[in-house]
């Protein structure tokens, strides 16, 4: 193994975390007969087979499993090395990689531009992910922050509120019970609903949002992604619990509208996170008290309607 590179076991952890080439190939920005030269290449070196393959499906071997263990190990003290010379960079020189839940993209990137043009030189990273990817990407220390909703509650995880973050029902604008005031819960569960799948952030909140009515909800359809739940609404197959962060541009536009359910919106917070064992480089530590004084009002500033 004297002869392995850094990249080598990068590309190899990937592979090992997703057990497929071609997603580990993406998310590398690689294409997927270079991922697998670079594993043959760490096979020869190591001297055993990492992966095999039953059929479609990628497992660790034995060995590969070992050899994950300390390749996570190495990967992250290079991480903590980089970290560690930040400071000497400060915040100007530093990479901030911030991870957070699909809601957020409606509005994060403008937070993050905001940061960088108080601070010129700061280079930037975001990625979206569901709630599932978000905490993978925490465990294994992917990211330097994350944002979400509901943070995990790991005794190794730290967190702290920045903005509330209200959830709303929604309709299209023909919809029978648009305009009308003071909608009763046991009324709209009847609604035939568009949903986010179980699991998710959006659907923790329902059951936030719903308590004992959510098992009688009236669930037509469940979608992956808030843009085709919202298209799906404007389309007339239904009413749907969704962030308000994250259909500004449709009411502006007036092909939604917010219902009027007793008891809603349901206001929950946005949450930064990181591991409490983590040494947060300065820029991140920098872009972490950004969101703690400003998050809130910059938020509001850019979801205002017009």
């Amino acid at each position: 193994m004297k002869h392995a590179t850094l990249r080598q076991l990068k590309v190899f952890e990937a592979v090992a975390r997703h057990l497929s080439f071609s997603r580990a190939a993406a998310e590398l920005h690689l294409t997927q007969p270079a991922v697998s030269t670079q594993i043959k290449t760490l096979e020869g070196h190591a001297g055993l087979v990492l992966f095999e393959q039953l059929g479609k499906k990628v497992y660790l071997t034995p060995g590969g499993a070992e050899l994950l263990y300390h390749s996570r190990a190495i990967i992250q003290q290079f991480q903590e090395a980089e970290d560690a010379l930040t400071q000497f960079r400060g915040i100007a020189g530093g990479r901030l990689n911030v991870a957070v839940i699909s809601a957020g993209d409606y509005f994060f990137p403008r937070l993050m531009v905001e940061f960088a043009r108080r601070h010129p030189g700061v280079k930037l990273n975001l990625t979206v992910h569901n709630r599932a990817e978000l905490l993978e990407q925490l465990v294994s220390n992917q990211t330097d922050l994350a944002v979400m909703v509901r943070p995990p509650q790991q005794a190794d995880a730290a967190h702290a509120a920045f903005a509330p973050h209200p959830y709303v029902i929604v309709a299209p604008t023909q919809h029978p019970l648009a305009g009308q005031r003071r909608i009763a819960i046991e009324r709209i569960v009847s609604e035939p609903f568009v949903v986010r799948e179980r699991g998710s952030d959006t659907w923790n909140s329902m059951e936030d949002g719903f308590g004992a009515h959510l098992e009688r909800l009236n669930v037509a359809m469940e979608i992956r992604s808030t843009e085709t739940i919202k298209q799906a609404v404007i389309a007339g197959m239904g009413v749907a619990f969704l962030s308000a962060h994250t259909i500004s541009q449709e009411l502006k536009a007036g092909s939604l509208v917010v219902l009027e359910v007793e008891g809603f919106p349901v206001m929950l917070n946005w949450y930064v996170v990181h591991r409490k064992n983590k040494r947060l480089p300065p820029v991140a530590l920098a872009f972490k008290q950004f969101l703690l004084s400003d998050g809130a009002a910059l938020i509001e500033q850019y979801l205002a309607p017009a």
